[in-house]
């Protein structure tokens, strides 16, 4: 059994040892040596205050920002997670009018279609972005509730407007806490 036992016992924490220690040490320092803002959690700080997280999103409700997606976790990065709802479920269809409801609240003169990711839940629950439409259909709620011309609030969310990943992957998108955090330094 000893024979058995002592060469089980050296491979088990020389094995601990390389994917314990050594793996996870040699990931992090490569990590932060070639991408330190996003091994650090790719937190946007202005003037040494950090407002979040690029890639992670955060509730907005007052009318003078832009709003981002629901969140099936409510914006709980630790439990990340869709709804999970199908069509059918009422539950969804329920989330789904009740910020239905809220958008036509804050802006009942708005009669442009309303985007779907505004009343949806991303897969994560997180998504940080929306897309072009979600965007320019709030720009006359955050415009007049700034008092600023709609070209005004155009002009930075086509300046905070990302083009598809590397030329071809996913569609045009906006960064909600970097378009509202444009717009308080607007004013």
């Amino acid at each position: 059994m000893n024979a058995q036992l002592r060469p089980a016992l050296t491979i088990f924490a020389l094995l601990t040892l390389i994917t314990g220690v050594i793996y996870p040490l040699a990931v992090t320092g490569i990590a932060q040596l070639v991408f330190p803002h996003q091994a650090n959690g790719s937190l946007v700080t202005i003037s040494g205050k950090t407002y979040g997280s690029e890639f992670i999103g955060q509730q907005f409700d007052d009318p003078k920002y832009f709003w981002g997606r629901l969140s099936a976790v409510n914006y709980d990065s630790s439990t990340s997670s869709g709804s999970n709802y199908g069509p059918m479920n009422p539950a969804l269809i329920e989330a789904v009018q009740a910020r239905i409801d809220a958008l036509k609240a804050a802006d009942p003169d708005n009669t442009l279609p309303i985007p779907v990711d505004l009343v949806t839940a991303s897969g994560s629950g997180l998504d940080p972005h929306i897309s072009v439409a979600a965007a320019l259909y709030q720009v006359a709620r955050v415009a007049s509730s700034r008092g600023l011309s709609e070209a005004d609030v155009i002009a930075l969310v086509n300046q905070h407007t990302q083009g598809r990943q590397f030329g071809v992957l996913g569609e045009p998108r906006v960064n909600v806490l970097l378009l509202n955090l444009a717009l308080d330094g607007s004013k």
